[in-house]
């Protein structure tokens, strides 16, 4: 049967996502830490394959955790093994980049051990995933289950008990530790380690059975505690934004020995990032939601097209006798026609735009040559229009409220 289950989130303040999952005298404290795309572990694909990863999983486990004082070091074998039992049963719920273009790193820190601390650590990193609020496709858990079995003088099993939660006795003199992780829905994970030769078929199939119901269980326990991840991000975690681009414009974005993208990391003090495949995605990283709003902004209008019927306000770069051409948004400029600049007859282009002047223009058209036309007596007449029916609806509220 199951040991007493206890589990707790927000447990450090400063941390993204912390967890504390404690299964009798075995106790896991996970710890979520988020950061930007470029932060992904790098890999040596010598042979193929990926070569970064975005989602980690460190287990540790220090020697105080089971009573001595043992000098800490590089993780050994059994930890690294651990680790990758957790980090591959996590990794199946965990979002796509696209979805939640992170890196994420979980952290496990055995406070005490006695049996299956890897399935503490997949329930604890659970756990601190959502607190940090990672949108996991669905909860899980791990459960380790073992066997004893007693031979006859034939040489078959006369006698085979499946233990289900095992403690590190029970792993010591057992015959089999068989680790399985999931949601409710499947499994994610599983490693079967045997000291017999060949498991039994009905000792497996009651193994996986018992397993489940133990699962279900511990997500129940899990869900009153954590029940779905936070909708939002805590107050320290960075924040990410992803904005898609023409790839053309890539070289725009950066500008000359990258004046561009550099000029728009001081102006708002958020990081950017182009992705190096040449999709044309930026991600903008900042812990400060007005930090990122101005990036987002300065790398909108320096990447956006000019569309027709959009007003904006531009400014005025040279005057010509039959008009005025006028930057609308950063180096992309159109001509407003003398007969468009006001509503009424206009002698000399100078009369109503000078360089140097901000105004505001509406675009009426492009033309096969993508040369764009401008009119500053529609964009006026548009606005005028706005601020009437604004004031209008005003008023209509003031009476209401009057009467």
């Amino acid at each position: 049967d199951l040991r007493k289950i206890t589990c707790s989130t927000d447990i450090l303040p400063t941390v993204h996502g912390s967890s504390l999952f404690t299964r009798g005298e075995t106790q896991s404290l996970g710890m979520v830490t988020l950061g930007g795309m470029s932060d992904a572990q790098s890999l040596d694909a010598i042979t193929g394959g990926s070569k970064e990863k975005s989602f980690i999983l460190h287990y540790n486990f220090p020697p105080y955790s089971v009573g001595e004082t043992g000098r800490f070091g590089v993780p050994g074998r059994r930890e690294v093994g651990h680790g990758a039992l957790a980090e591959r049963s996590l990794l199946p719920v965990v979002p796509a980049e696209d979805e939640f273009p992170y890196s994420v790193r979980v952290v496990s820190e055995i406070m005490e051990s006695n049996g299956s601390t890897s399935m503490a650590s997949v329930c604890a990193g659970c756990l601190a995933l959502m607190d940090a609020g990672v949108p996991i496709i669905a909860p899980v858990a791990g459960i380790s289950t073992g066997l004893v079995t007693q031979k006859g003088e034939d040489g078959s099993y006369s006698k085979k008990v499946v233990l289900v939660d095992i403690i590190g006795d029970e792993d010591h003199f057992g015959d089999m530790d068989f680790k399985i992780c999931g949601t409710r829905d499947g499994i994610t994970g599983f490693q079967l380690d045997l000291k017999i030769n060949g498991l039994p078929h009905d000792s497996m199939l009651e193994a996986i059975r018992e397993s489940r119901k133990a699962r279900l269980k511990i997500l129940d326990i899990m869900a009153e505690t954590m029940p779905q991840s936070r909708t939002d991000l805590k107050d320290n975690a960075p924040r990410i934004q992803t904005i898609q681009i023409d790839p053309e414009k890539i070289g725009l974005l950066i500008g000359p020995g990258g004046k561009n993208i550099r000029r728009m990391t001081e102006v708002s003090g958020a990081n950017i990032e182009i992705d190096d495949d040449n999709s044309g995605k930026v991600y903008i990283y900042s812990n400060n939601k007005q930090s990122l709003e101005i990036a987002y902004n300065e790398i909108r209008l320096l990447t956006a097209e000019i569309e027709v019927g959009e007003i904006y306000r531009g400014t005025v770069k040279s005057v010509k006798d039959f008009g005025a051409f006028v930057e609308a948004l950063p180096g992309k400029e159109g001509l407003v026609h003398i007969s468009e600049l006001a509503d009424f007859r206009v002698r000399r282009t100078e009369d109503v735009a000078k360089i140097g002047d901000e105004i505001w223009v509406k675009c009426i058209g492009i033309d096969d040559k993508g040369r764009v036309k401008l009119s500053r007596k529609a964009a006026m007449a548009d606005l005028e229009a706005k601020d009437k029916g604004e004031t209008e609806e005003a008023a209509a509220s003031t009476a209401e409220a009057d009467e």
